[in-house]
Formats: structure tokens, C-alpha cells, sequence
């Protein structure tokens, strides 16, 4: 179930609207508003996935509430607009709104908006990347990756890249790596410290994989090369220290 509100100024178009979202089954109606500044309260205390609601409203109006709750959600509720004004269908578009229903809409058109919240909905359901141990140890970590949980062994890691909100997981023991939709710091936090080690904002490598390191770049033993940030060179060094074998 998606869970939505519904926002309108105007009450019969307020019923209609809470009508129709109550006819589809995989929406749940957890709230309904005559205020925008009413709803985003609500919406920053309990946990809202699509909103439906009119733009032009005298408190708040549609637009600036959608921009609002994005700036608090960065992953934020899932945009429908409805309103009487065909002129405002780029402004609600510009404020990454799904679907545009132009009033007086029937039930047919506001059905096929709902379905591409859902679709949406099930995108993000899919892409959501949790990261677990076996709860004995650090050597084993699940992810959720191309709709699949997948086990992997810590120890055949090579490497971790960042990719803009993706992380690209290279390992020994599989022929492509695993995508998985995650931060370095929250998988940083599943790693065991002792083997892993963060040297640039885009890259972790496996400390048991170090080849050589030349100038500003580490060398792995399957030769791949990476580079060292300027943010991470002392930890680095400190650790290369701590192994440096002298006379």
C-alpha cells in the first residue's frame, strides 16, 4: 500500500479527490487537508509517499509546498497536481510533479496518474539498498541489488566505488561487479576496519589486495589502479607506516 494525502482549499473538489484515491486499491488515504501549511506538518511527522493536491491555494500554494518538502525529503513524496489552471502544468512539472490532472478530471485520468505513482513507488521499493551481516561477524554482508538479495564475502572484496548514488562492488569470486544503490558510509559502517580502508571520496579497497602503491595511486593485485585523495593521504600513509619494514 502507497500511503498518500490529499490536499484542496476547495471542499466538494476535496471530496472527490479523497473519493477517488479511496476507489484505487494499492493507495491508503492516511490524511486529508483544506491547508497546505496544515499537511506539511504532517508530512514532516509520519511518513507520507505520494501527496495529491491543488496548486492554487491561499495559504500555501501546491508548487511551493512540493519544493518545500523536497528540500526536507530527499527521497520526498511522490507528486500529483491537481488544478483548474492549465497555465501552471511547467511550474508543477519544474517541481518534479508525476502527473498533472487538470480539473474537471474524471476518474479514468486520475487512474492513470495513480498508476504512474505506482510505478514510481515500486522503482524506488526495488532500488532501496539495505546492507545486513550474518550477525556473527564481518565477513559475510547482504545487500539488495537487480531485485535480489545478494551474499557476499567480505574477503573477496577488491574494491568499492562510488557512483553518484550507486556503489560498484568489484569482487574476486564474480565475473561483474554488484550495483548497489548505497553510500560508502553506510557500508563503511558493515566493514571491518582492519582490512578496509577508505583512500579517496569514490573508493574503499581491501587492504589484503594491496600491491603497490606509485606516487598518488594504490595498485591492486589484479591491477587495478585507483587514486589517493588529498583527504585521505595521512590515514594512508599511517597505515603504510605502521607495515614499513626497515633496517
Amino acid at each position: 500500500m502507497i500511503k498518500c494525502i490529499a490536499i484542496d482549499d476547495e471542499p466538494l473538489a476535496l471530496r472527490k479527490l479523497v473519493t477517488y484515491i479511496k476507489k484505487i486499491p494499492y493507495l491508503e488515504l492516511v490524511g486529508e487537508f483544506r491547508s497546505a501549511a496544515e499537511a506539511k506538518q504532517v508530512v514532516e511527522q509520519q511518513e507520507v509517499e505520494a501527496i495529491f493536491l491543488d496548486i492554487n491555494m491561499p495559504d500555501l500554494n501546491g508548487i511551493d509546498f512540493a519544493k518545500s518538502v523536497e528540500q526536507d525529503h530527499s527521497r520526498g513524496p511522490i507528486m500529483v497536481f491537481t488544478t483548474a489552471y492549465a497555465e501552471y502544468a511547467v511550474e508543477g512539472y519544474k517541481a518534479n510533479a508525476v502527473g498533472y490532472l487538470l480539473k474537471p478530471y474524471g476518474f479514468d485520468e486520475f487512474e492513470a496518474a495513480a498508476q504512474k505513482v505506482r510505478d514510481i513507488h515500486e522503482i524506488r521499493q526495488q532500488a532501496a539498498t539495505e546492507v545486513t551481516t550474518d550477525g556473527t561477524d564481518n565477513d559475510v554482508i547482504f545487500v539488495k541489488s537487480d531485485y535480489k538479495i545478494v551474499r557476499i564475502d567480505t574477503n573477496a572484496i577488491r574494491y568499492i566505488e562510488a557512483m553518484s548514488e550507486y556503489l560498484r562492488i568489484a569482487c574476486d569470486d564474480r565475473d561483474k561487479p554488484v550495483i548497489v544503490l548505497l553510500s560508502m558510509k553506510k557500508i563503511e559502517e558493515h566493514l571491518p576496519s582492519s582490512r578496509f580502508m577508505r583512500i579517496h571520496r569514490s573508493y574503499i579497497i581491501n587492504l589484503n589486495k594491496l600491491r603497490e602503491v606509485k606516487k598518488n595511486h594504490v595498485v591492486l593485485d589484479d591491477n587495478s589502479t585507483m587514486p589517493i585523495g588529498d583527504n585521505y593521504k595521512d590515514a594512508f600513509m599511517a597505515y603504510l607506516n605502521s607495515k614499513f619494514l626497515t633496517k
